[in-house]
């Protein structure tokens, strides 16, 4: 099989009339999609043991609590005050 660099499909994509460049699109996508076998990041987290989406999920926790203590006073600044009806 002979090898193909990204530039010869890259220059073959450029002689393209512009009404072909859709449907190339959607087999490259295609392409790639049945390559690489990734459905979305939610399915590979739900394809994970129960044990370690837990550890991820913890960890994802700590630092979403962590970003709330070092942001609350501007937080607090912006979300705070009461609500002002003007028409």
């Amino acid at each position: 099989m002979r090898t193909i660099t990204y530039n010869q499909v890259q220059e073959l994509v450029k002689q393209l009339p512009v009404t072909k460049l859709e449907r190339v699109y959607s087999m490259l996508l295609k392409l790639t999609e049945k390559k690489t076998g990734r459905e979305s990041a939610q399915v590979d987290f739900m394809n994970l043991p129960l044990s370690q989406r837990r550890k991820i999920m913890k960890q994802q926790a700590e630092q979403m609590a962590s970003h709330y203590n070092k942001t609350g006073v501007e937080r607090g600044e912006w979300q705070g005050g009461e609500f002002i009806d003007e028409y």
